[in-house]
This record gives C-alpha cells, structure tokens and sequence, in this order.
C-alpha cells in the first residue's frame, strides 16, 4: 500500500514527468545527464539535444535543461566553435573541411565566423603543415638517376614520358590530398610547384 502512494506522490509532483516505462524524470536528472555530457568535452547545443533526446523522450524539459545551461553559462556554442577549430587546425584540416564540419555539428554561420575571428588561423601556414607532415619535404619530379641513366632517358622519349606521367600523377595525388582535407589551392599550390 505504502509503495502504491509513492509512485502517486511522485507522479503528481510537478516537477516530475512518467516515462513511457514507468520511470519519473526530473530536470534535475537531465541537467545531470547534460552536465556529465560537457564535463568530457564542450558540446554544441545541437549535439547535446540529440544526445539527450535519446536518452529522455521529453523533448519540452530537454528543452528548457539546455536554455538554463546556456544561461548559465556552462553551454556555449561560440566557446564549442572555436573549440573545435582549434582541434581541427591542429590536425591539419583547411577552411573548407572545418566549416562543413561545423555545420554538420549544427554551428550556425554566426558562431562559425566569430571562431575563425577569434583563432585567426594562418591557412598557408596550416597547409605547408599538412602537406610537409603527408609528404616530407620532398618535391614533384623526374626521378634522378645516375648521369649515363639520364642521358638515356633523354634520348628515350617513351621512358621520359612514363617519368612525366609518374611525376603528374604524384602533383595530382597531393593536390587531392590537400583538397580533401579542405584546403583552397591559393593556401598550396606553391608547395606542388617547388
């Protein structure tokens, strides 16, 4: 009897919500949830709602959790873009690669721009990083032989072909390289001509 007035208590209480699985959840519990989720790193807002959401099918109190969080202070998707730029800067990525990734995130270009403001990345120094750290320091040629080995292949014009085409798929293998990892070609172009 006593167990049946409890679970009436509980659910009656404003503050508590039943679950689907006759479980109560509170704000509280939430905000935890949430705190537990930004101890381990910072979060966009968009992260944290999908992350909760999951987790509490009470999107209304999941909600109004995460506009005190933000009120408080303890969630900022500014602090969060520039965050993640950061992460991304380091591990070689361009302009490009980062602002579609914060987008996918759920960054909105305000945030994304106050970042890039705030951090102020030099992208050419970021992409003869990336591409020195791929690549060595080594540059796009004919391979050298020794003297009687090239004075063939000058003669040659079949092997002085096969070494021009090895040494136009190797630029093009760096220049997609650099690419896919969200560089514009001003920030390295003069890396694949040296």
């Amino acid at each position: 009897m006593q167990e049946q007035a409890d679970t009436g208590n509980r659910a009656a209480s404003p503050d508590a919500l039943v679950y689907a699985e006759g479980q109560s959840v509170r704000p509280a519990d939430v905000r935890v949830a949430a705190m537990n989720l930004l101890a381990r790193r910072e979060h966009s807002l968009s992260e944290l709602q999908t992350k909760l959401s999951r987790r509490f099918a009470l999107p209304d109190m999941v909600a109004s959790v995460l506009q005190e969080l933000q009120r408080d202070n303890l969630q900022s998707d500014e602090r969060y873009a520039e965050s993640l730029l950061r992460q991304r800067l380091q591990r070689g990525y361009g302009p490009a690669r980062i602002r579609q990734e914060m987008r996918q995130r759920g960054l909105d270009e305000a945030a994304i721009t106050a970042a890039h403001a705030a951090v102020e990345p030099d992208w050419f120094a970021a992409a003869e990083e990336a591409f020195f750290r791929k690549f060595g320091g080594s540059a796009v040629a004919l391979p050298v032989g020794d003297s009687s080995a090239r004075d063939e292949e000058a003669l040659d014009p079949v092997a002085c072909r096969e070494a021009q085409q090895a040494a136009f798929k190797e630029k093009a293998r760096r220049l997609r390289f650099m690419q896919y990892r969200g560089f514009a070609s001003e920030h390295f172009r003069h890396l694949l001509d040296e």
